[in-house]
């Protein structure tokens, strides 16, 4: 009697409802949650739909398709997969505009221009006679070139003495080289580098006009001063 109680029971349960006969969308630890208002498949006290032990879901025998449910009968899609017409679609992904940073236009580049100036300034304005001390006159002018000085790149001053005929060879040299440190002494004093100026004496030996007479001398009385440096364009 027993035997026969448990072949309707069975009997009862499978006119009630069936499992689904597609492989399962979720795994078995995973429980599945019928939405309200679902009667197309058999759900427990907790809502979860129930399953045979091969992971199908049970439907009852009013299920459509319009019951199925993700898990069971749909897949269930990981995002961004979306569920389109029974099937998971992924988005085709989203391509942000990659911002294009301006160029600045490269300057161009300056080429330094390079510079040499010489100038010659009397003896007698920037010494008295014989003498190698700087007079004001010759401080007076030595300031005006120093501060052209701030215009270029310095690279070298040249300051070169020389004398009339009067005297020996080796005493006018001897002035000349004077002449010249007291001119290099004084722009060192100015801020000019030490290292950047030169000094040379020439004595007699380069005159500019004739020494036979006073106005040729005084020409020949002189103190030249060549810069060379570079300055931008």
């Amino acid at each position: 009697m027993k035997k026969l109680t448990m072949i309707l029971a069975v009997a009862a349960a499978a006119n009630g409802a069936m499992a689904q006969t597609s492989p399962p969308f979720a795994p078995l630890t995973t429980d599945i949650i019928a939405p309200k208002g679902n009667a197309g498949y058999v759900i427990d006290a907790r809502g979860v739909v129930a399953r045979d032990p091969f992971g199908l879901c049970w439907r009852t025998g009013s299920w459509t398709k319009a019951d199925a449910i993700p898990g069971c009968d749909l897949p269930v899609c990981v995002e961004p997969a979306k569920l389109e017409d029974g099937k998971c679609v992924t988005p085709p992904p989203v391509v942000e505009p990659v911002a294009v940073t301006p160029v600045a236009p490269v300057a161009p580049v300056v080429e330094p221009t390079i510079t040499a100036e010489k100038v010659s300034f009397a003896a007698d304005a920037f010494y008295d006679f014989d003498k190698a001390t700087l007079k004001p006159e010759g401080k007076a002018k030595l300031d005006d070139l120093a501060s052209k000085l701030s215009g270029i790149n310095l690279e070298v001053i040249i300051a070169v003495g020389h004398t009339d005929s009067k005297g020996t060879d080796a005493y006018n040299e001897k002035l000349a080289i004077r002449r010249a440190e007291s001119v290099k002494a004084y722009l060192q004093g100015k801020g000019v580098d030490a290292n950047r100026i030169y000094t040379e004496g020439k004595g007699e030996k380069q005159p500019v006009a004739d020494n036979k007479t006073d106005a040729g001398r005084a020409q020949n009385r002189r103190v030249e001063i060549e810069v060379v440096g570079t300055r931008a364009k």
